[in-house]
């Protein structure tokens, strides 16, 4: 095990150093092409500023930014890895150009340096682990692995192990009370459980990690082979049940000395993002208030007064975070009527008004939120709000309906900005909604909810036919 360790750190070192040439080498290339320059128009020499280049990458990749290595990795989470990396880098050479007052030769290019990086590293970064997967189907740089229990979770960890012969892992074999059927009769049985420890020490050396699925009753059992493992450089890895009701990805957290296991990861959880989310909300919301607002509330109040009798605002209750109740604020699109609380707008809605149709086609009727927004209601971007007898009803007729509730609600979300927008006639539609909106919650950033804000923009202006 010691020296499968030491070979992937060689082996991230050895990858990093090829991104390193090949950054340098680009510098180089694209400096020849402008004259002698790099990208930047540099106060300092090349050479400086190749050197200031590569402390930046090493900075942003070192720790996490290669995962070729691994046992199982798809092509795609190189690729995204690599992209992911490449965005802390780009800024924070940016920030130091502006600091060391480097100015820009040209934007055009730039960007076209960071676009032919990226893909000259992600190229290398996808030859580098073809190469690397013809080197492990050979029989080099393994796990030998041994396998205690044999329940549904252990099935697919095996097949998950065995499947791929460039996977890095090599099952010698399995304990279990009895020869089970539910592994491949190619597969050793190896003895019960309480021979283990024997099998381990006769076979010193010769194995790597162990993976037990023994339920926490045969404790006795299971401390002895743990000791054992610990004391001899053999990882210990525990493999729980609860894949046999719950078939999705689960997330180790520890509550106190208490491990604990998680159904989904929420980045809104975590009191930073909370504060990068909710500054940003503040800040937006108070420009708009403070600048445009005004002259659109002037405008848009008249031409609802002028085409029917009526408040200028509608204010509905709808279901917000944690299923708190909140009043939500819209320029009045419709007439004064009894079933605004219980029935959803429709395309031919005869209860809009004569310039309904055009303030809801460009969202124009839903600019009061911001003041939902910076009272603290809602978000720029989240789940979007139900009115309170959608969420009974569809909370009973969709499962996980209720988890869109876990964070605010927003103006625009994922769901609007994907097809998902509008009169939900069909339950497969709110089906939909409601699925990206759990995606939504499971995988926040703010450039994806600044994404959203962009795709909500360029949807108004080209035209979305789902506003009505």
């Amino acid at each position: 095990m010691q020296e499968v360790q030491r070979f992937n750190k060689v082996l991230k070192s050895f990858v990093l150093s090829g991104d390193i040439i090949l950054l340098n080498l680009l510098l180089w290339v694209f400096g020849s092409l402008w004259g002698n320059r790099s990208p930047f128009e540099f106060s300092m020499p090349l050479f400086q500023n190749m050197a200031l280049m590569t402390l930046c990458y090493l900075v942003c990749n070192i720790r996490s930014g290669v995962i070729l290595h691994r046992p199982v990795v798809r092509p795609e989470q190189i690729m995204l890895r690599v992209a992911r990396n490449m965005i802390p880098f780009v800024l924070i050479v940016l920030g130091l150009s502006y600091i060391f007052h480097f100015e820009c030769v040209n934007l055009r290019q730039l960007g076209a340096f960071y676009v032919v990086l990226i893909i000259v590293i992600i190229s290398y970064r996808l030859t580098f682990r073809y190469i690397l997967e013809l080197y492990r189907k050979s029989g080099e740089n393994v796990r030998k692995v041994v396998l205690v229990g044999s329940h549904e979770n252990m099935q697919e960890l095996y097949h998950s192990m065995t499947d791929d012969p460039t996977s890095g892992y090599r099952v010698q074999g399995y304990f279990e009370d009895f020869p089970s059927d539910r592994y491949p009769m190619n597969i050793a049985y190896l003895g019960q459980p309480c021979e283990a420890v024997d099998y381990l020490t006769r076979n010193a050396g010769k194995v790597d990690q162990l993976y037990c699925s023994l339920p926490s009753a045969r404790s006795a059992e299971i401390v002895p082979i743990i000791n054992y493992c610990e004391n001899h450089l053999i990882r210990f890895f525990s493999v729980p049940n609860v894949r046999n009701y719950l078939k999705r990805r689960m997330y180790f957290e520890m509550l106190g000395n208490v491990p604990v296991l998680s159904i989904r990861r929420e980045p809104l959880e975590l009191l930073e993002n909370r504060i990068v989310k909710r500054s940003f909300d503040i800040v937006c919301s108070l420009l708009f208030l403070c600048t445009l607002f005004p002259i659109i509330y002037i405008i848009v109040g008249l031409a609802i007064k002028i085409s029917s009798p009526g408040p200028v605002f509608f204010k509905q209750k709808r279901s917000g975070e944690d299923g708190r109740e909140f009043w939500c604020y819209k320029f009045r699109s419709m007439r004064v009527n009894a079933q605004c609380d219980t029935l959803q707008a429709t395309e031919c809605d005869p209860r809009k008004t004569r310039i309904g149709n055009l303030i809801r086609k460009t969202n124009v009727d839903e600019l009061p939120q911001f003041i939902n927004v910076l009272k603290g209601d809602m978000s720029l971007v989240g789940p979007r709000p139900h009115m309170l007898k959608h969420t009974e009803e569809y909370s009973h007729l969709i499962n996980k309906y209720m988890v869109r509730h876990f964070v605010k609600p927003g103006i625009t979300g994922w769901a609007q900005v994907t097809g998902f927008r509008g009169e939900t006639k069909e339950l497969w539609q709110m089906e939909g909604r409601v699925q990206r909106d759990i995606w939504y919650i499971e995988h926040w950033t703010f450039i994806l909810d600044l994404y959203i804000m962009y795709k909500t923009v360029y949807n108004v202006i080209r035209g979305d036919k789902e506003a009505y």
